[in-house]
C-alpha cells in the first residue's frame, strides 16, 4: 500500500459496508417477492423502495463526506465510484420488484429465481468485501468471485430470455405477446443488476491496484 505522510478520513469505510449491507437486504427482499403470491408482491416491494431509499441516503452521506475531508483513503474519483456504483445495483434492484409490481405479473418464468439466487450470493460476497479495503487485504479472491457469478448470471439470462422469446408454442395472442415485453424488461432489470455488481467489483480492483 502506498505510504501517506497525512492521516486520512477513514469514516469513508463503515459507510461503504453499510452501503454493501443494504444491497444484501434489498437481494433478499427481491428474493421473497419473486417467491411469493402476486397478492402479497406490493408489501414486499415496499420494502426493496425502503432499501433503495436507505442506499441514496448512504451515497448521499458519501458524497458530503467526500466533499467535507481534506484528505481521503484513496482517489476521490474512485471513491466516487465505487459509492455510485453500490447505488447502481440497489436501483437496478428496485427496478427488478417495481416492474413486477406494476406490470401486475403472474407467475415468473423459470430461471428468474435463478437470477435472483445470483445477485443474492454477489450481494453476500460483496458484503464481506468491504471491510478489507481498509488494508487493501484479500480483495483479489472477492472481484474474481463476483466476475464468476456475473458469467453465471449471463448464462441464466439467456437461457430465460430464450424460453420468454422462442417458447415451444408461438406466441399469437396480443395479451400473451405484452406479457412476453414486460417478462424481457424484468429480466433485463435483473441481468443490469449483475452487471452492476461487476462494475463494484472492478472499481474495487482499481483502487486495489493503484493503492498496491
Amino acid at each position: 500500500m502506498a505510504f501517506r505522510l497525512t492521516p486520512h478520513e477513514r469514516g469513508f469505510y463503515p459507510l461503504f459496508t453499510r452501503a454493501a449491507e443494504n444491497i444484501v437486504v434489498a437481494a433478499d427482499e427481491l428474493a421473497k417477492l419473486v417467491a411469493a403470491e402476486p397478492g402479497a408482491r406490493p408489501e414486499i416491494a415496499r420494502r426493496v423502495k425502503d432499501a433503495e431509499n436507505a442506499g441514496d441516503e448512504l451515497t448521499h452521506e458519501i458524497m458530503v463526506k467526500l466533499n467535507k475531508v481534506f484528505v481521503t483513503p484513496f482517489d476521490r474519483e474512485d471513491i466516487y465510484r465505487l459509492a455510485s456504483s453500490l447505488d447502481d445495483v440497489c436501483d437496478a434492484i428496485e427496478e427488478a420488484a417495481d416492474r413486477i409490481v406494476l406490470y401486475r405479473l403472474g407467475p415468473l418464468p423459470p430461471g428468474v429465481d435463478a437470477q435472483v439466487d445470483v445477485l443474492q450470493r454477489a450481494a453476500a460476497r460483496t458484503v464481506l468485501a468491504m471491510p478489507g479495503l481498509e488494508k487493501m487485504a484479500q480483495l483479489q479472491e472477492y472481484w474474481i468471485d463476483v466476475n464468476s457469478l456475473e458469467n453465471e448470471a449471463d448464462e441464466i439470462y439467456h437461457r430465460v430470455l430464450a424460453g420468454i422469446l422462442s417458447p415451444a408454442e408461438p406466441i399469437t395472442d396480443p395479451a400473451a405477446v405484452l406479457e412476453a415485453i414486460k417478462l424481457k424488461e424484468v429480466v433485463d432489470t435483473l441481468e443490469e443488476a449483475a452487471d452492476a455488481f461487476e462494475t463494484v467489483a472492478n472499481t474495487v480492483e482499481s483502487i486495489a491496484v493503484k493503492e498496491a
